[in-house]
C-alpha cells in the first residue's frame, strides 16, 4: 500500500509541476549582459540585493558578456518561462544593438515579458589626460587635426557610448575609430591606460575615475546638468539637442511569464525604490528611476525602439 501510494505521489509530481503560486523557490539566476564592472552590472546588483531581501530567496547574478548584449538576451529569450533565469534589459540590448545587427535573431517586445524600469543614467565623452583636452570644441579640433582618425572605446557595438559617438562624427563630418569592449569596465580600463585616448560611456562608469583625476569628462547626455558635476556641460546645451538620452535598465524575462510572477517581481523592484540605500547608490549614479507596471515598461521598450531605428539605420549603412 505505502508503495502505491508513494507512485501516485510521484506520478503527481511529475504531471503537475511547481505552480507559480509556489515561485520562488530555488535560485534565481539574474544574467548581467555585459561583463562585470559596468553600468549594467552595477544597476543589476543594486536590485538584485534589494529584491533578494524582499522576495526571501537568493538571486543571483551571472555576467554573459557578448555581442553588444545580444549573446545574453537571445540566451534568456529562449530560456524556460518559470521565472528561474531573468535579464537585467536595457538600452543597448534590447533596443540599440537589435537595431544595429543584421542578424539579432531576438525581438525585443515579442520575446521577452518585461516586468520593471530600475533607472536610466546618462553618457559622456571622455578623454585621457595626456591628450589635453577638456571642452568638445578642443575635442574637434584634435579630430579634424589628426594625421590618422582618433579612436574612442565604447562598452560595445549597439551601446549608447558607441551611438553618441557615431552621431556626434556624423553631425561634425569627423572620422573617429571605433575600439568596442565587452562591458564598460574593460573599456575605461583601457582609455585609463592610454591605449586609446578617448572614451564613450556610463557616467555610472566613469565617475570615480574623473573624480580622480585619471580622466577628463567632456559633455554628458542628460538634459540638464548634474548636481554632482555642475560645471560639466550637457550635449543639448552645446547644442546638439538630439543627444539627450539615458542608458537606461531594468528587469525582464522570457516571453510568457505568469501574471503572478510578473506582479511579486514588479512589486519587489518598486519597494526597492523606497529603500534608503538603493536610493543612495542610484544618485550615485545619477541614475532616475521610474516605478512603471510591467505594462508602462513594454510599452517604454516599444517606445525607444521606434525613438533610436532611424539613427541606428543611419548608422548601420554608413558602417556596413
Amino acid at each position: 500500500m505505502r508503495n502505491i501510494c508513494l507512485s501516485l505521489c510521484l506520478s503527481f509530481l511529475i504531471h503537475h509541476p511547481a505552480q507559480a503560486s509556489d515561485w520562488p523557490t530555488g535560485t534565481i539566476e539574474v544574467v548581467v549582459p555585459y561583463a562585470p564592472g559596468g553600468a549594467a552590472d552595477v544597476m543589476g546588483r543594486i536590485f538584485v540585493d534589494a529584491m533578494s531581501q524582499r522576495l526571501g530567496q537568493a538571486l543571483v547574478v551571472k555576467n554573459a558578456a557578448g555581442a553588444g548584449g545580444l549573446l545574453a538576451a537571445r540566451q534568456v529569450a529562449r530560456s524556460k518561462a518559470d521565472g528561474r533565469v531573468l535579464i537585467v534589459s536595457g538600452a543597448a540590448s534590447h533596443v540599440l544593438a537589435p537595431l544595429m545587427s543584421a542578424d539579432a535573431n531576438v525581438d525585443p517586445v515579442r520575446d521577452f515579458t518585461h516586468i520593471a524600469y530600475f533607472g536610466g543614467a546618462p553618457t559622456v565623452l571622455l578623454a585621457h589626460p595626456s591628450t589635453g583636452v577638456k571642452t568638445l570644441a578642443e575635442f574637434l579640433v584634435a579630430a579634424r587635426a589628426a594625421k590618422d582618425p582618433i579612436g574612442y572605446v565604447s562598452p560595445g557595438v549597439g551601446t549608447a557610448g558607441h551611438i553618441v559617438a557615431a552621431y556626434l562624427a556624423g553631425k561634425e563630418n569627423i572620422e573617429l575609430v571605433h575600439v568596442p569592449h565587452k562591458g564598460g569596465g574593460a573599456a575605461i580600463l583601457d582609455v585609463i591606460a592610454g591605449h586609446v585616448k578617448f572614451a564613450s560611456m556610463n557616467w555610472s562608469t566613469a565617475r570615480e575615475h574623473v573624480a580622480s583625476g585619471a580622466l577628463n569628462v567632456i559633455a554628458i547626455t542628460s538634459d540638464k546638468r548634474i548636481s554632482e558635476r555642475p560645471d560639466l556641460p550637457t550635449f543639448k546645451e552645446l547644442g546638439y539637442g538630439d543627444l539627450v538620452m539615458a542608458t537606461w535598465y531594468g528587469l525582464s524575462g522570457p516571453a510568457g511569464l505568469s501574471q503572478e510572477i510578473v506582479s511579486k517581481l514588479n512589486k519587489a523592484v518598486i519597494e526597492s525604490l523606497g529603500d534608503a540605500r538603493v536610493t543612495r547608490q542610484l544618485e550615485l549614479e545619477a541614475a532616475e528611476p521610474q516605478a512603471l507596471s510591467p505594462q508602462e515598461f513594454t510599452d517604454f521598450v516599444g517606445g525607444e525602439l521606434k525613438r533610436w531605428a532611424p539613427i541606428a539605420t543611419r548608422l548601420k549603412e554608413a558602417n556596413p
